[in-house]
């Protein structure tokens, strides 16, 4: 049985599991309190202080504990030369309008708190909410064709619908499609855009994003971090200028919300800003509090179901049953795993895991990319990628791992057996 990229410690964990969660990404974030109309001292914080602090500092200033939900659709403002005068100005630079709001497709208050805690996550200097990932990625676009770079330089496998937004054409751009070691020799004089995605859906193949960085030169990088999360990458410290998300899967973490995101410098998030008004993809606050609230316990849930990732994919990888495991070096919730016999058989025979599309959630989730999430991808350019028929993607959520193992033993058929957890370990 051959098996990709599982790597793991002599306690069984991936490279990015935490034994101790206090010495988890202890990056640290440097913070003028100033900025929150406080005192001018500065402080620091780790990943996880930032992740329920970040986007909630005025709080208390406030006089309130949990975020606030506005839900106002437009703002009322006597003074119409002041609100010319700032529409103006947003239509320059695509500048958060200083002062009170001014229209909910323009920006609100509770969405910019989400936007506030994610740059701050991913070390960017603003965020830019959606109504979805897809719309998220549609505006990088958009922004690029606006300034006459249509031409779009991108490595698969890439999730399936940005596959084909990108092949389609649907906006207007062409695509260069390209592996790592390609991308300086595909880029044009019109490319505005190389887009990669790692780990890869729905492989989890992982890319040198420092060397992809240096080869696109002054074209902008744009890397799909939704399986990472800023939990185990951050791409700007890697050279990267823009890091999208569809924050429906790990940012949010519940299965109840539709949100897309993307960090990036000031002077992007206003372009993006401009497009986000000109077509409407806003977020709803309520989903922007949503976010807002999944943020804060993101660590907590990325590190523990990352210890059960690494646990299925280990004993994944001793099954007979099994023909190859993808598990990436950094770690993370996801496995995919190529099956000797029918994978829809394993679809219909779990019973704990739910069979569905997305990722992300609190409970594991399994699904057959060639059938769903990637079925609009043409199936020769799925096979090129990695997305064999057999491949089934696995997002594995905060349940005990034996009750995940036993689901995942029963749908895979006839019963094996299975080594005891150290030998397994070994084997890995």
């Amino acid at each position: 049985m051959e098996v990709h990229r599982i790597q793991y410690d002599r306690f069984g964990h991936g490279p990015n599991v935490a034994r101790d969660p206090a010495a988890q990404n202890r990056s640290v974030f440097t913070l003028s309190a100033m900025d929150n109309g406080m005192d001018t001292r500065r402080t620091t914080r780790a990943l996880a202080t930032e992740a329920v602090h970040a986007g909630r500092d005025d709080l208390a200033g406030l006089g309130l504990h949990a975020p606030p939900i506005d839900l106002s659709t437009t703002y009322p403002s006597y003074d119409s030369r002041a609100e010319a005068a700032r529409i103006d100005a947003f239509a320059t630079t695509g500048a958060e309008p200083e002062g009170p709001p001014v229209y909910g497709r323009l920006g609100n208050p509770t969405v910019a708190r989400f936007e506030t805690a994610l740059a701050r996550l991913e070390g960017t200097e603003a965020a830019v909410a959606f109504a979805s990932g897809m719309a998220a990625l549609s505006a990088v676009l958009l922004v690029r064709a606006s300034m006459g770079l249509r031409h779009v330089v991108a490595v698969r496998p890439l999730y399936g619908c940005s596959d084909h937004l990108l092949t389609a054409g649907l906006l207007g751009s062409e695509v260069t499609w390209t592996d790592p070691a390609g991308v300086a020799d595909a880029l044009r004089p019109d490319t505005g855009l190389v887009l990669v995605e790692s780990p890869a859906n729905p492989t989890l193949a992982e890319i040198d994003l420092r060397a992809v960085a240096h080869a696109c030169g002054s074209v902008p990088l744009l890397v799909d971090n939704t399986f990472a999360t800023p939990v185990l990458q951050r791409p700007v410290e890697q050279g990267a200028r823009l890091v999208l998300h569809s924050a429906t899967k790990y940012l949010g973490g519940h299965g109840d919300v539709l949100a897309g995101v993307v960090a990036c410098d000031e002077e992007f998030a206003g372009r993006l800003r401009q497009v986000r008004f000109a077509t409407g993809g806003v977020l709803h606050p309520l989903a922007g509090y949503l976010l807002l609230r999944g943020l804060s316990t993101l660590p907590v849930r990325v590190r523990a179901a990352s210890a059960n990732a690494a646990e299925l994919a280990a004993r994944l990888a001793a099954d007979p049953r099994v023909a190859r495991v993808h598990y990436p070096s950094i770690g993370g919730a996801m496995v995919a795993f190529e099956v000797h016999g029918d994978p829809h058989e394993v679809i219909a025979g779990v019973r704990l895991i739910t069979p569905a599309v997305s990722l992300g959630s609190v409970d594991s989730l399994i699904q057959h990319p060639a059938s769903i999430s990637h079925r609009i991808v043409d199936a020769g350019d799925r096979r090129d990628a990695g997305v064999s028929d057999r491949l089934l993607r696995l997002s594995v959520g905060l349940e005990d791992v034996e009750d995940l193992w036993s689901d995942l033993d029963g749908a895979l058929g006839t019963p094996s057996t299975r080594p005891a957890r150290s030998e397994a370990m070994a084997q890995g």
